[in-house]
């Protein structure tokens, strides 16, 4: 291969990078594209590659809270199958109104002290 075909080889556009965007968020890069007078892929390289955007980047949390974080998916998904769980005997007249309410209550409380314990944990 001469060092020509190989520059251009090298060159060559092969990996693709694509982002989904809501339907507001797609018609102001639009907008955006369509006023730089470019191609949308070349848009994004220019601005990605040029550094013409501001990236801020999200503080890293703490190996406690990613655990907590974890562990709180684990009980929010056995919280949701009490929750159906009641709504099930509730509808077939196996548990009062009562009983009934004072369960999603309480689980309402426990999601309630679960994000607050998040937000506090760093």
């Amino acid at each position: 291969m001469t060092s020509k075909k190989k520059a251009v080889a090298k060159d060559k556009l092969t990996h693709p990078v694509s982002f989904r965007l809501t339907a507001a968020d797609h018609a102001a890069y639009l907008e955006k594209v369509e006023a730089s007078g470019m191609k949308s892929s070349d848009f994004f390289r220019d601005c990605v590659l040029g550094n013409k955007t501001q990236v801020i980047a999200r503080p890293k949390s703490s190996v406690d809270k990613d655990r907590i974080i974890y562990l709180f998916n684990k009980a929010s998904n056995n919280m949701n199958q009490l929750a159906h769980r009641a709504n099930a005997a509730h509808l077939a007249g196996n548990v009062s109104e009562a009983t009934y309410t004072g369960i999603l209550a309480v689980l309402q409380i426990i999601a309630q002290l679960m994000k607050a314990s998040i937000k506090d944990a760093d």
